[in-house]
């Protein structure tokens, strides 16, 4: 994996900083992009892709995950705020696992131009929603006693747990991905930097994700591409591998591959992009 060709720091209109890294051409189109739960600014995608496809990666880390200043009761849309301050034109933005609503929520606030998801978390508060019952319970909590579910996410939350949980609970497919030496090596380092202030930051991130979402999908102008492979077993992200998304979203395009798993990013990340700058 490619190390980043630019690290960064933007202080935000009341003093904070947010801390990014980009990789691809300067001058090239701007792509946000919001890593996954307890994620540092490490790990892109796109390797050898983003010169010839004129992409200028962005990856932000979320207040309190690795040198971006916390925000404690921070929302999902203050998080939109946050990256419209970066003063990027029009960018699209991608949303990978518990990244998603964070992405969609810089739809909602309008300054994007389109938005994937990939392997994307759904909103689990939506009335209807199937889920198993261990995240069902957490769902609940997050909505009845946010103060308590917090407190729980940031017990749970490690970057070894969170290694653990992403090499346990996927497919063999995905798992022979993670679990090469280069890569392993990024993700390593990117949830290393993740939690180098503690768990806090997670714990938000998280209860945002379980929580009802500030915005609806449905009043959501751009489009959105939903990326999902069949074989992506982790529990956290779509249930119906973004069926239900596809049909609240009023511009989704909905892509599923049935022999893919959940390293979409990673395994098809030209057409990600491809459709993404269309």
């Amino acid at each position: 994996m490619e190390d980043p060709a630019r690290l960064g720091v933007t202080v935000l209109r009341d003093g904070r900083e947010l801390a990014w890294a980009e990789w691809g051409p300067m001058d090239g189109r701007p792509v946000v992009f919001c890593p996954g739960a307890g994620w540092g600014r490490w790990l892109g995608f796109g390797d050898g892709l983003l010169a010839e496809l004129g992409v200028r990666l962005v990856s932000v880390e979320r207040p309190g995950l690795g040198d971006s200043t916390a925000a404690p009761g921070r929302t999902l849309l203050d998080w939109a705020d946050d990256v419209e301050q970066l003063g990027l034109d029009r960018p699209a933005v991608v949303g990978f696992s518990q990244g998603a609503p964070f992405a969609l929520a810089c739809a909602a606030r309008g300054f994007t131009s389109a938005v994937a998801i990939v392997s994307g978390g759904d909103e689990l508060a939506h009335p209807g929603m199937a889920l198993p019952p261990e995240v069902r319970q957490l769902v609940d909590l997050a909505a009845t006693d946010p103060t308590t579910a917090e407190i729980e996410f940031a017990r749970f939350g490690s970057a070894e747990t969170l290694w653990r949980l992403t090499i346990d609970g996927s497919a063999e497919l995905d798992r022979e991905i993670y679990l090469q030496p280069r890569f392993e090596k990024a993700f390593r380092r990117t949830l290393d930097a993740g939690f180098a202030q503690g768990p806090a930051g997670y714990a938000r991130d998280t209860l945002l994700h379980f929580a009802p979402w500030p915005f609806r999908l449905e009043n959501l102008t751009p489009t959105v591409h939903l990326w999902y492979g069949a074989q992506d077993t982790n529990p956290t992200h779509s249930p119906d591998h973004g069926a239900t998304l596809a049909t609240r979203i009023p511009n989704a395009i909905r892509h599923y591959l049935p022999n893919a798993g959940g390293a979409l990013l990673w395994t098809n990340a030209r057409p990600i992009l491809t459709h993404l700058l269309e």
